[in-house]
Parts: C-alpha cells; sequence; structure tokens
C-alpha cells in the first residue's frame, strides 16, 4: 500500500538508540571513503531511513527536533570519515580485494532488509524499469572507471596540481552529485569520483604537505561541500514526498541501486588495479581470493543475522501493537 502522510514521528532517543544512529553516521561517513558503502542502505537495514530523510528535509522547518536527531549522525558520520581515511583507505592498499569482499559480504547480508521494502507490492511494468535502471546505474559507473583505468597508459596525474576557475564550478556539481549518493541507497560516492576520475586526487590532497604547497585546493573543497550538502536538503524533502506518494515504486529503483551497487565493488577504478597486479605478479592470487571469500561470508552472516534480528524485533513490535 502506497503512504499518503508526509508527517514522520522521530524516535526518541535513549542510549541505544543514540548509538544505533551513531552508528549509521559512521557508515555513510564511511562510505565517502570505501567504494561500493551505502551509507543510507545501513539506515533501512536499521528501520530509520524515513526519519533520516524527513529530518534532513525538514531541518530548517522543525530545526530544534531534527538537530537532534541528526546529531548523533553528524557525530558518527565525522568519526567515519577520519577512520575511512586513516584505517579503511590504508587496509585498501595492503589487502583491498579482502576489504573489498569483507564490505561485499557485509551489503550482500543487509540486502534482503531493502528488498523487505517491496514485500507484497505488484511488480508492474514500470517498477520493472526502475528496477532495472537502478541496476544499471551503479554498474555502468563501475564499468566506466573500470575501463578508464584499463586504458590509462600510466598513473593519473594529480587533478588539482594546478587548480583552474573551473574546478571549483564543477565541485559544486560534482558534490551535489556525490550528496544524492548519500541519500539514495546503493549509490557510492567513492564510485563516483572514481568515475569521474577525482577519488585518487582528493584522497591524496588531504595531507598537511599539500595544503601548504596548494592551498587553493580549499576552493575546490568548498565547491564540493557546498554542493553536498545544497543535494542532500533539497533531495530529502523531495524523495520524502516521492516515498508518501509511490513508496513501492520508488523503492523499485532502490532495490536495483542496493544490487547494482554490491556488482560495482567488484567492477570499479580501484579494484581493476588489483586485477592487473594480479596478472603482472605483484601479489599472490590465490591468497588474495581465499581471504577475500572468507571475509566476504563472515560479512555476509553478520550483517543477515543483523537483518533476521531486526525483523524479529519489528514482528514482536507489530505483536505489541495490536494487543494494546
Amino acid at each position: 500500500m502506497e503512504r499518503d502522510n508526509l508527517e514522520i514521528a522521530l524516535i526518541k532517543y535513549n542510549k541505544k538508540t543514540w548509538c544505533k544512529s551513531a552508528v549509521l553516521g559512521f557508515f555513510i561517513g564511511l562510505a565517502v571513503i570505501v567504494p561500493g558503502i551505502s551509507g543510507s542502505t545501513v539506515a533501512i537495514i536499521f528501520k530509520l531511513y524515513d526519519q533520516f530523510l524527513y529530518a534532513l528535509g525538514n531541518l530548517f522547518k522543525q530545526f530544534k527536533k531534527c538537530f537532534a536527531f541528526l546529531l548523533p549522525i553528524g557525530l558518527g558520520l565525522l568519526l567515519g570519515v577520519v577512520l575511512g581515511f586513516i584505517a579503511v583507505k590504508q587496509l585498501l592498499n595492503i589487502i583491498p580485494f579482502a576489504i573489498v569482499g569483507l564490505f561485499a559480504g557485509l551489503m550482500s547480508g543487509a540486502f534482503p532488509a531493502v528488498a523487505d521494502e517491496l514485500k507484497g507490492a505488484k511488480m508492474n511494468a514500470k517498477r520493472i524499469a526502475l528496477f532495472a535502471l537502478g541496476l544499471f546505474i551503479p554498474v555502468a559507473l563501475g564499468c566506466f572507471s573500470a575501463v578508464a583505468t584499463v586504458n590509462a597508459s600510466e598513473k593519473v596525474a594529480d587533478v588539482f596540481a594546478n587548480v583552474q576557475w573551473y574546478h571549483p564550478v564543477l565541485a559544486v556539481l560534482i558534490g551535489g552529485l556525490c550528496g544524492l549518493t548519500q541519500i539514495v541507497p546503493g549509490l557510492s560516492a567513492s564510485a563516483l569520483l572514481m568515475a569521474v576520475g577525482w577519488f585518487n586526487s582528493v584522497v591524496a590532497s588531504v595531507s598537511m604537505t599539500y595544503w601548504k604547497a596548494n592551498p587553493q585546493i580549499f576552493f575546490v573543497y568548498i565547491g564540493l561541500g557546498v554542493g553536498f550538502i545544497g543535494a542532500i536538503l533539497a533531495f530529502s524533502k523531495l524523495l520524502t514526498v516521492l516515498f508518501a506518494k509511490a513508496r513501492h515504486t520508488s523503492y523499485s529503483m532502490i532495490v536495483g541501486l542496493s544490487l547494482g551497487s554490491i556488482l560495482s565493488m567488484f567492477c570499479n577504478g580501484d579494484i581493476v588495479e588489483v586485477y592487473l597486479s594480479w596478472a603482472n605478479g605483484g601479489t599472490s592470487v590465490a591468497l588474495d581470493i581465499v581471504l577475500g571469500v572468507l571475509l566476504f561470508i563472515i560479512g555476509l552472516i553478520g550483517a543477515y543475522l543483523l537483518v533476521r534480528y531486526q525483523r524479529k524485533k519489528d514482528k514482536q513490535q507489530t505483536a505489541e501493537n495490536e494487543a494494546v
């Protein structure tokens, strides 16, 4: 049944639910660094997605209530970004296939929670077409960045070695697209940056040495930030309206995006570099694959157990509500 009520009640925080929202923010922050991770998918698993969108879309209209809800998410987001730059990025440099395998397993195990949103929906032609489009978009972005990596004769130079006037302007557009990835499940900001050839340059620019030598990079950061925040605030309200008017139809595309995101984790510019290193004998192929498969299974089981736990909790809550 499609929803028609735009008013969504935000949860009242206690210690447990506050930490739950902080974990959600952590994954959203981590999604900026790790290809394929979708923080919004985690929000769906935690049953906080609708509230997350509502709070973003009504931040200025109901500032106190929405800010209080978003605060732990924002703190977790900052932690996720910092940890992503410091730890995860280093692990991606050392054992990239294994780390991608772990996160792909987590996303795969969590996928049933996203698919649950279509339970009982009739899949008509429009919804099937939207599902196919959603599946195509992240796979196409990943393949585009993969082909660009394969065709590159040498390591891509620093895009911002000589910042031009159009870089901050372009950054607003790219930042807006990255912001959109944070509220649409299945899309990845890092995969998008890879597709446009900005990922390595942005990550490499985050250092005091780089800032001193190339301070104009801050104009690019400002452009990315303006586009990122603007898109999140604008599109969160739009998605809230779409879900209220045509929830199952909207989720048809989101389910496709989520599935396509999992596939794109194994087909993007960064992971293709791993495959090329295997072909050139740079790393132990067997060890990488075994470790990657093992971590994929661990992630798959862990995420699916979380989904089962949440399903059981939802059933208990429904039963309690019906008994009242």
